[in-house]
């Protein structure tokens, strides 16, 4: 108890807990809290199943939030990531079901061109995007939610609402629920993608780039960088993430829908920003931003098991991201004040 009551060890703990909040921001405070909170709530939380479920679960969100990440980086942000998902799975569908009624033999075929035809679709998008922001200079914010808007106009006039059926069975059998040496295809994917990920960003001269424009964009031209293909280049690898976990969600569900992607923007920027990227551009990484991705999955599962119903749920996500901005903010001030 003595050791304790220390002023020394108080005054060591508090230094801790800066220190780790400066280098790491918010998250692991936040991941500890969760944990507890949500064991107490529900015996089911910390088995291994569970865990496991919220891992291939989680998967989506994970591809869409490093997507998220590169627009982010640059000093933007994408709202259009939902649009990107819903055209994907939609124009994906489409495809697949018009091919396999005229080629029902012809499997890896119809596969193919439909995950080509989604692939390009959201693609678009962000070729789209990129241009806009980095050619025309259009603010990133009104750029992406118009885009948002007519995607899924599109969306919903190719559907007519309706789900798109039709798609081979092997399509769902493997990239929905199939697994190799135990490990769901969906999360094996997105492992893959992380890796690719962290190797642009930390090991190539364009992910270099990418923090370069966020931190000042007038340096970095002046420097011989050309901010516009950076800026472009963020935009179609957001939509390029996006598109492949619109493809992966559509597997999972078996069908085409207009509506998968409508909390994506909120939910990716949210585990960016929990995950210590700046608003700002220039700052983040992208383990931080899989732990932030997980994070949000940890807590979406904790409020079901405890049975909270989904509308508070939306209100709790919202309110982790102001408190995630509000610490982001404070955390920027306690690195400024440490240089000083």
């Amino acid at each position: 108890m003595k050791d304790i009551d220390n002023p020394k060890t108080e005054n060591l703990l508090i230094k801790m807990v800066k220190t780790t909040f400066i280098k790491m921001g918010v998250l692991p405070f936040l991941i500890i809290l969760a944990t507890i909170i949500f064991a107490m709530l529900s015996d089911n939380f910390l088995t291994s199943r569970n865990l496991i479920n919220v891992s291939r679960q989680t998967t989506y969100l994970v591809i869409v939030a490093m997507g998220q990440m590169f627009a982010l980086l640059t000093g933007g942000f994408d709202l259009s990531v939902g649009t990107i998902l819903s055209l994907s799975s939609v124009v994906g569908a489409l495809a697949m079901s018009a091919m396999y009624a005229a080629f029902p033999g012809s499997v890896g075929l119809v596969i193919f061109v439909g995950l080509l035809a989604g692939l390009l679709a959201g693609l678009s998008v962000g070729v789209i995007n990129g241009i806009g922001v980095s050619v025309f200079n259009v603010n990133p914010f009104m750029m992406t939610l118009g885009m948002s808007s007519v995607g899924f106009g599109i969306a919903l006039f190719l559907t007519g609402g309706v789900p798109v059926y039709g798609m081979p069975e092997s399509f769902g059998n493997i990239f929905g629920f199939g697994k190799f040496m135990g490990v769901p295809t969906p999360v094996l994917i997105t492992l893959g993608l992380i890796f690719l990920v962290y190797f642009l960003v930390n090991w190539t001269k364009i992910g270099r780039y990418f923090y370069a424009v966020g931190g000042n964009i007038k340096a970095s031209s002046l420097s011989g960088i050309n901010t516009k293909y950076v800026l472009f280049l963020a935009y179609v690898a957001c939509s390029f993430l996006a598109t492949i976990s619109g493809l992966l969600l559509t597997a999972r569900l078996e069908t085409g829908e207009a509506n998968i992607g409508m909390t994506m923007p909120l939910e990716s920027i949210a585990a960016c920003v929990i995950g210590g990227v700046s608003l700002r551009g220039g700052v983040g990484r992208v383990e931080s931003v899989v732990l932030g991705a997980l994070f949000i999955g940890l807590i979406q599962n904790g409020m079901n098991l405890a049975r909270i119903e989904s509308y508070l749920q939306t209100v709790v996500l919202g309110i982790l991201l102001i408190f995630a901005v509000a610490s982001d903010q404070f955390r920027q001030h306690l690195i400024a004040k440490s240089q000083d």
